[in-house]
């Protein structure tokens, strides 16, 4: 039997039509988290693709042109970045422990809400570098908004009195403070001009020998050549120029075997090395002594 063409289209159209359909499928977690970053990844890739660019565009000046043109690329990347919202959002500072963090704030020269490009952290860190307190920094940006500042202070050793004049300084003899200065808890007191570069040298000697340098109250430079030592009863004892180390260790054997340094003494003087010279302290002299007259007695 011969087919009718029509009928025969008509179950072709048919069996398009009517085959089942497979429903949608669910998406995946994945596809619905990305689809909901979608506003927030496109940005950041342009921006990522931009600052690429430009980074290949400054090198590529700064190769041809190192002076004149490279400022001008700069100035256009700092644009860019601001216009992609890479602005300082905050900064964070370790480190610190007697840095006032006013003086540090100046130096960085910089506030929220500026474009984070602009900002020069080598520039920022030689400010930083000429703080009393601040031996050395690190100064680093992390895009887009945060600045890190990283500090080592210097250690107060001492304090120093000199002409009137008392500063807490370091090892190296830098002043770092002219204030607040019992914050800092007890520290050697060096006396005198020169006193606060050498004095390091000598209160390392006298720490060898505890029974002297729990009783020293002051370490006193005289004319910039050698020392005495003020103990807290009121003695001085006179060291010799350039053999201290000797004078202290002598020092201390006699503390331990006569227990010099708790007698009245106005001065101990060890400037020769084959005698010790002791010089008490200025007593009263009998015709000092006050008494009641025999004669006023009896006039009584």
């Amino acid at each position: 039997m011969a087919r009718d063409p029509a009928r025969g289209g008509g179950r072709e159209r048919l069996a398009r039509t009517s085959s089942p359909q497979k429903e949608p499928s669910r998406p995946s977690r994945l596809r619905i988290w990305v689809k909901r970053r979608r506003s927030m990844v496109r940005p950041a890739i342009y921006g990522a693709l931009g600052l690429g660019a430009l980074s290949v565009l400054v090198l590529a000046v700064r190769a041809v042109d190192p002076a004149g043109r490279v400022r001008g690329v700069a100035e256009s990347f700092s644009g860019v970045g601001e216009t992609l919202g890479m602005t300082v959002q905050q900064v964070i500072l370790e480190g610190r422990r007697n840095t006032p963090t006013d003086m540090i704030r100046a130096a960085l020269g910089v506030s929220r809400g500026d474009p984070i490009l602009d900002f020069s952290p080598e520039a920022a860190r030689t400010r930083i570098e000429t703080i009393a307190w601040v031996q050395t920094a690190h100064v680093e940006r992390r895009l887009p908004g945060t600045i890190l500042v990283r500090i080592e202070e210097r250690r107060p050793f001492a304090i120093w009195q000199n002409n009137a004049r008392f500063v807490i300084i370091d090892r190296e003899g830098r002043v770092v403070a002219a204030d607040g200065l019992d914050q800092f808890g007890p520290l050697p007191l060096l006396v005198g001009a020169g006193a606060d570069t050498v004095g390091p040298a000598l209160h390392d000697i006298l720490r060898r020998e505890p029974e002297v340098a729990d009783r020293v109250q002051a370490m006193v430079r005289i004319h910039e050549r050698r020392w005495n030592l003020r103990l807290h009863n009121g003695t001085d004892v006179l060291l010799p120029e350039g053999a201290e180390a000797a004078a202290i260790q002598r020092l201390a054997e006699l503390q331990r075997e006569a227990r010099l340094l708790d007698r009245p003494l106005a001065a101990i003087d060890l400037r020769l090395p084959d005698r010790l010279v002791l010089r008490p302290t200025r007593q009263a002299e009998p015709s000092e002594v006050i008494t009641p007259r025999s004669g006023a007695a009896r006039r009584g």
